[in-house]
């Protein structure tokens, strides 16, 4: 026997479980500016966003990116460029536990098209010059894209040698 509300719930269990998972819970829009008009639907734009390191208190990232209008872009549809630009600064003292931060880890991941395209931001630990790096690109189910953005915070202080008297 069939059971519509058991099908519209299964079949709406299954499209969030193919849903990439947001890593990072404090993100705020900052803003955006309309690149192209649309006549159907809402505008292209370029979208900034912010988000706080999730393992590094003290540093935001700031991320911006196109965003598709039109019908397609309003419905869902459309697939995003691949280009973002990312600019991590320290916003606060920075505290991290060194046990917990991995060398290379994803920490922002935002999904670009209905399938299978992915904006990342990856941090990476430069332990050896106190350096946090950034880097942004996009994922794809086949082939990914080369075009990427990249930052750095230094966490380490003036070293004593570099002190003049």
């Amino acid at each position: 026997m069939f059971f519509p509300k058991r099908a519209a719930l299964t079949s709406l269990i299954a499209m969030f479980a193919l849903m990439p998972p947001t890593l990072f819970a404090q993100d705020a829009h900052i803003g955006s500016v309309r690149t192209e008009f649309k006549l159907l639907g809402p505008n292209n734009t370029i979208e900034v966003e912010r988000f706080d390191d999730p393992k590094v208190q003290g540093i935001s990232c700031y991320l911006s990116y196109s965003q598709i209008g039109g019908i397609s872009g309003a419905v869902g549809l459309a697939e995003e460029a691949s280009e973002a630009s990312v600019a991590c600064r320290q916003t606060g003292e920075i505290v991290f536990n060194p046990a917990e931060v991995e060398e290379q880890e994803v920490i922002f991941s935002q999904r670009r098209s209905a399938l299978f395209k992915n904006m990342r931001v990856v941090r990476m630990h430069d332990a050896e010059t106190q350096t946090f790096v950034y880097l942004t690109y996009s994922t794809k189910l086949v082939d990914g894209s080369p075009k990427n953005a990249i930052t750095a915070v230094n966490y380490g202080g003036i070293r004593e040698d570099e002190i003049e008297e």
